[in-house]
């Protein structure tokens, strides 16, 4: 049986809707694994363990009923069915990036747990601030392997870090770089988040322009104080 809505009980409120939108289980996940580019049906299962085919398949469904999922065919020669945000559906990343924001003050953030490498560099654009005046702009070229299950291929992101603001996008990797960064999610994570030193970082590996990771670090580093008063970092 279909659950009723907020609306149903005499709820006209936009935020109640919002929920009624998004507010399934796993739903949010969905969107989140989509904000960076289309994925295939296998990809996005992949790339969020738990969630079960038939469950996703239901999540998609009703997303594109929603007008936030739209399904396509990429052209020749990839030729395969991707899911991917409409420009509504990709103004969720808002969304995404105030609950990563207010989540980190929670003491029972799983610190512990790694990302796929699109989470991972979402919660880096949730957190992104400019880097202090004066300073140059740089860019990094990271390569990124999902370090929870063994197979995945790695992924491409271009960070430009500056005093007018800090990007990270998936792309590919131009050759003007100023450091290139290689490594697992977990490896990372743990510099992103939990503010472990790069130096020795196991699994990260570095060329080119060591200061202008540090830099890209600076800008995008997760770091909070939990609001049991406790120094907290998560998405």
């Amino acid at each position: 049986m279909a659950r009723r809505t907020y609306g149903s009980y005499n709820d006209g409120c936009a935020s109640a809707h919002a929920l009624d939108l998004i507010g399934e289980r796993w739903a949010l996940i969905v969107v989140r694994e989509l904000l960076l580019g289309p994925k295939r049906f296998v990809d996005i299962q992949r790339d969020v363990p738990g969630i079960g085919p038939g469950v996703l398949s239901r999540r998609l469904q009703d997303l594109e009923e929603s007008g936030i999922v739209v399904r396509r065919t990429l052209p020749r020669p990839a030729d395969v069915t991707v899911y991917d945000l409409t420009e509504w559906g990709r103004q969720l990343e808002e969304v995404n990036a105030a609950l990563s924001r207010w989540a980190v003050r929670s003491p029972r953030l799983p610190l512990e747990a790694d990302m796929s490498p699109d989470t991972l560099v979402l919660a880096m654009r949730a957190h992104a601030r400019p880097a202090p005046a004066g300073d140059p702009i740089r860019r990094v070229a990271m390569t990124l392997t999902d370090s929870r299950t063994a197979g995945h291929q790695p992924v491409e992101y271009l960070a430009t870090v500056g005093p007018g603001g800090t990007t990270v996008s998936k792309e590919s990797i131009p050759d003007d770089v100023d450091a290139r960064v290689e490594g697992t999610t977990l490896a990372w994570k743990a510099l992103v988040i939990s503010g472990a030193p790069i130096e020795g970082a196991a699994a990260v590996a570095v060329t080119g322009a060591v200061e202008a990771v540090r830099a890209l670090l600076d800008a995008t580093r997760l770091e909070s104080t939990g609001a049991s008063g406790s120094r907290a970092s998560g998405v």
